[in-house]
């Protein structure tokens, strides 16, 4: 038999076997009652009485009192006042991008409430700003609380940047940030990208009441890059007063060298590996050139002692870097130098800023990397530079962390294959 249920039911249809299937066929229809709901008149004239509608949105640094209320649905000059003139949502909200806020309004559009989150300097608490219509007009208040963290899992391929990859993932910019600086020592990000090359990562979200106020620090990660596959996996030792990254077999991927001296940036993740045009028969040999914006920081790639920071030559403003064993780095064409000879700087240290001074057509950095004098190539020295590992008491503790983890990172991985096909 049949049943068809008339009025906003649902049906189903099972198999019938030959025997059934002779059986007549009889159709049962019901009329159903609508429920009346609370608060809500039926008739066709009058719309909803207490209906409530909700909407959040991040906040815009071009943001008006008036602008924000009308993207968010409400137009209600009363609460754009109140709006206006409160101390907090004038500091903390209005010409502020990136402020979490919801609202809830009436079938009128009024405001009800208005709630507003943002994470604070120490990063375990956030700030929750409320105003809400009562009998006498708007009030507010503020409140903190902790933050909830959880995981969160993605990847990605590489079409033209890690910054396009990671937006195609729907992963946010430290994300990308943050691979860069963990494989800073094995990937020259700027000039080996492949298109091809593929990532997975696992990373915090801090939430604040059920929304991501910002993303937390990456747990694990993997990228292949040109066919070889880099793992990392964060671990902090007991007592330990800082943890890092470590590859499967507890090394750690913090290197003496980097393998670039251009923090990675979206500003800069376009650019590719260029020869200089006047010297292109030579350059390749002595150094790499890497275009990027005029005042894009350049950093040191290791710790070490300034030998040189003036203009010489060709090289027109540089500075260079002694290291231990005999290793020097040389950053040429400068626009601006921050530091002074015999000063010591460590590894990520800005030294300065691009720019086009010496022999250049236009903005970009020349790199060098000496052994006593004979040029070196930057990423091969960072490969091979000394790397500490886990240390005996704590290595059955990250075993079992990272076979955790790997756990987690082939799960992120894995959903690039469900994805594909």
């Amino acid at each position: 038999m049949v049943l068809s249920v008339v009025g906003g039911g649902a049906f189903a249809v099972a198999n019938l076997d030959d025997g059934a299937a002779k059986l007549p066929l009889h159709q049962v229809v019901e009329s159903i009652d609508t429920v009346a709901l609370p608060g809500l008149r039926t008739d066709n004239n009058a719309r909803p009485s207490s209906l409530q509608l909700f909407r959040a949105d991040l906040t815009r640094s071009s943001d008006t009192a008036d602008s924000l209320l009308l993207r968010l649905g409400v137009s209600d000059p009363e609460a754009a006042a109140f709006l206006r003139d409160a101390r907090t949502a004038r500091q903390q909200l209005i010409g502020r991008a990136g402020r979490m806020v919801s609202v809830e309004g009436d079938a009128d559009h009024r405001l009800t409430r208005l709630t507003a989150r943002w994470a604070n300097d120490d990063g375990a608490q956030f700030t929750r700003w409320v105003m809400e219509r009562t009998t006498d007009g708007f009030v507010a208040h503020q409140e903190t609380a902790n933050l909830t963290v959880s995981s969160r899992m993605g990847n990605g391929m590489i079409q033209t940047s890690l910054f396009a990859a990671t937006d195609e993932a729907n992963m946010p910019d430290s994300v990308a940030s943050q691979l860069a600086d963990i494989f800073a020592g094995d990937i020259d990000f700027h000039r080996a990208l492949r298109k091809g090359d593929r990532f997975a990562v696992v990373y915090e979200a801090l939430e604040a009441d059920g929304e991501t106020l910002r993303t937390g620090r990456v747990l694990s990660a993997e990228f292949v890059n040109n066919g070889k596959t880099h793992q990392a996996f964060w671990f902090k030792e007991a007592g330990a007063k800082e943890g890092g990254y470590f590859n499967a077999d507890g090394i750690s991927l913090r290197r003496a060298y980097l393998a670039s001296p251009l923090a990675f940036s979206r500003m800069t993740s376009g650019f590719k590996m260029r020869f200089h045009p006047i010297l292109q028969t030579w350059r390749a040999h002595l150094g790499v050139d890497y275009a990027a914006p005029t005042g894009t920081p350049v950093r040191s790639v290791g710790q070490g002692i300034v030998d040189v920071a003036g203009t010489q030559g060709g090289f027109g403003n540089v500075v260079m870097v002694k290291h231990a064993n005999g290793h020097t780095t040389v950053y040429a064409h400068l626009s601006r130098i921050n530091v002074t000879r015999g000063q010591s700087v460590t590894q990520g240290q800005t030294l300065g800023l691009v720019g086009s001074t010496g022999w250049a057509t236009g903005p970009h950095l020349h790199f060098e990397f000496r052994v006593n004098g004979q040029h070196k190539d930057p990423l091969t020295m960072a490969r091979q530079s000394i790397a500490v590992e886990v240390s005996a008491a704590a290595r059955e503790q990250f075993k079992r962390y990272a076979a955790i983890a790997k756990v987690d990172l082939a799960a992120a991985a894995s959903a690039q294959v469900s994805r594909a096909e």
